[in-house]
């Protein structure tokens, strides 16, 4: 039996069980599906399963892990301060007055400054990344991103989470 006909077979037998223990993680239809389909994506990719048993095993594992993966990803997204926080319940001309507000203040910056604030916020870089790629010490990132947040503060007000003390284990984003 080939693997496309293999695969038929199972999606017909077991697909309504896959589609529902993925449900039951996610709440959502199509977000099950898109999780059953790429553990069965993964299933049969990698290697030529050998009976229906493991695929539903390797599938479901795919599905747990893929679902645990994204709710991390989105948790750690959720704890990130950044620069311009968007207002869901503000108009595109308010978003459009504070961003000209951003640009304004970041002209105050000395071009390194603005680099590591850029870096850190805009692309949510870590403490090492900015430094690798900048060509500088974490401590200097350290600096520069101390001096960015004094200079910004008269012109944008306080910054929640930008403290000095905090500045590293933010700029980290709390890794070392």
């Amino acid at each position: 039996m080939s693997w496309e006909s293999e695969l038929g077979a199972l999606v017909a037998t077991r697909g309504s069980a896959l589609v529902a223990y993925a449900y039951l993680l996610t709440g959502d239809g199509h977000a099950a599906e898109d999780l059953v389909q790429e553990g069965l994506v993964n299933a049969y990719s990698r290697r030529r399963p050998r009976d229906v048993q493991w695929v539903e095993a390797y599938v479901r594992r795919v599905i747990l892990n893929t679902y645990l993966d994204a709710y991390r990803s989105r948790k750690r997204l959720a704890s990130v301060t950044h620069l311009l926080a968007q207002d869901p319940s503000a108009d595109a001309h308010a978003q459009a007055g504070d961003r000209a507000d951003v640009a304004r203040a970041l002209t105050v910056l000395t071009p390194r400054e603005r680099a590591c604030v850029v870096l850190r916020f805009y692309d949510d870089l870590t403490l090492p990344e900015i430094g690798h790629r900048l060509g500088i010490s974490d401590g200097a990132v350290k600096r520069y991103l101390s001096d960015a947040r004094r200079k910004l503060e008269p012109e944008l007000g306080p910054q929640p989470g930008l403290t000095t003390e905090d500045l590293s284990t933010i700029a980290t984003g709390g890794r070392s």
